[in-house]
């Protein structure tokens, strides 16, 4: 809106008879309010009659769009002697108790005495005032437990003292945490889980993997939970399908093997129990490649439901072990160094695992009680590799089938 000279009362009359029919609306309300108070200068609004009021009253009304209301506050402003102007809004707030310098002291009493509770403090901040006559701590004197615990919480506060208080993590002295050393020795057992995944919340099979770092004789077994009495029975069995005497016990950090049921049988057997590292995920790595590679390349990823366990383990003692153990070929690790320094794997020599275990020196006397080469040797070849495996596959083709019909009944 630009008005450069001012209309007479008039020239105001004629236009608002020419412009009964028609409507005006201001486009925002800075200019509104500048133009308004800008006409009521030009026409000296204060020394007018009645009727030259009201005539510049529906002038300001056709032109701005604003309501009788509305205008007349503006009016009512104008005549006040202050400008027309539009106001920034401002939100209504409650009138602000405790200042900047009460949130200072709040800081420099909660360092000295290392932040203590809300009513200790409390009492501190009244004996500060009544006691020892300190006037600037007037108001703070009178402050509440739970507004005192607002201005902690504030950004003032924060901004002058923030405490940090780390977790403190509950030790467990079950296990060493240390990498196992087999030095070319069978019976160090890498150990991990593998779930068979959720299906409406409820949860499928686990498989206990153990496999020897030395030899990769992996033996899985399987347990519809990993609660005490369920994973015992089965751990038990996994261990005792290894024909060597097993001298550690590797796992990561799971409550289901850190816990003193399974500490009590490992030290049963005289076994040493060792855990992952922090930092070192590697560690554990054996069983976790074993994971991938063996269960799951076997097993899918697809739920199956815990009820399946015991089928899975007789499936897994009578016909998945011993093709692991005697038919499989696993690559064999060998580290080489080059001119840099570096180490690396190399995988030059497959064999199975029974071909690792008999080529080591001493084999004979790393055997469990009533355990002989002889009866190794006959297991082995009872029947050849692709035999075993095509009975292994017939089996776990009957056994999925199993899954199949109960699922469906």
């Amino acid at each position: 809106m630009q008005a450069r000279e001012g209309l007479s009362l008039e020239q105001i009359r004629a236009f608002l008879e020419a412009s009964d029919e028609l409507g005006f609306q201001g486009r925002n309300r800075d200019e509104v309010y500048g133009w308004v108070d800008l006409t009521l200068r030009q026409q000296g609004y204060q020394t007018l009659k009645r009727s030259g009021r009201g005539l510049v009253r529906r002038y300001l009304e056709k032109m701005t769009g604003l309501s009788r209301a509305q205008t007349t506050r503006l009016i009512t402003t104008f005549l006040g002697g202050e400008e027309v102007k539009a106001k920034p809004y401002r939100r209504h707030r409650f009138a602000q108790r405790y200042t900047r310098e009460d949130v200072a002291l709040l800081v420099a009493v909660d360092t000295a005495h290392d932040t203590l509770s809300g009513p200790a403090t409390q009492k501190l901040l009244q004996r500060a005032y009544h006691d020892f006559a300190q006037a600037d701590h007037e108001r703070l004197a009178g402050i509440s437990v739970a507004q005192l615990y607002r201005l902690r919480g504030s950004a003032r506060y924060r901004e002058r003292r923030m405490v940090y208080q780390p977790t403190r993590p509950t030790p467990v002295n079950i296990g060493e945490r240390r990498r196992p050393e087999p030095g070319s020795r069978p019976g160090y057992l890498r150990v991990d889980t593998v779930h068979q995944g959720d299906l409406d919340g409820v949860k499928g099979v686990y498989h206990i993997n153990a496999v020897d770092q030395v030899t990769q004789w992996q033996n899985v077994g399987a347990t519809p939970q990993i609660s005490e009495a369920y994973l015992l029975p089965v751990l038990d069995a996994v261990l005792a399908q290894f024909p060597f005497r097993i001298r550690g016990f590797h796992s990561d950090n799971g409550s289901e093997f850190i816990n003193h049921t399974v500490a009590r049988l490992l030290n049963k057997l005289l076994i040493e129990q060792t855990k992952s590292r922090p930092r070192h995920s590697n560690d554990n790595g054996l069983a976790e490649a074993k994971n991938g590679a063996v269960v799951r390349k076997h097993m899918g990823y697809t739920h199956i439901a815990a009820v399946h366990a015991a089928a899975i383990e007789t499936f897994y003692e009578q016909h998945f072990n011993p093709y692991l153990n005697f038919h499989r070929p696993c690559g064999v690790p060998e580290q080489i160094v080059d001119a840099k320094g570096k180490s690396k794997s190399v995988y030059r020599w497959y064999a199975t695992p029974w071909e690792i275990l008999r080529q080591l020196p001493g084999v004979a006397g790393c055997l469990k009680d009533r355990v002989t080469i002889q009866e190794l040797e006959r297991k082995a070849g009872s029947r050849t590799d692709t035999q075993a495996a095509e009975e292994m596959q017939k089996a776990k083709e009957k056994l999925f089938l199993c899954f199949h019909q109960r699922r469906t009944a």
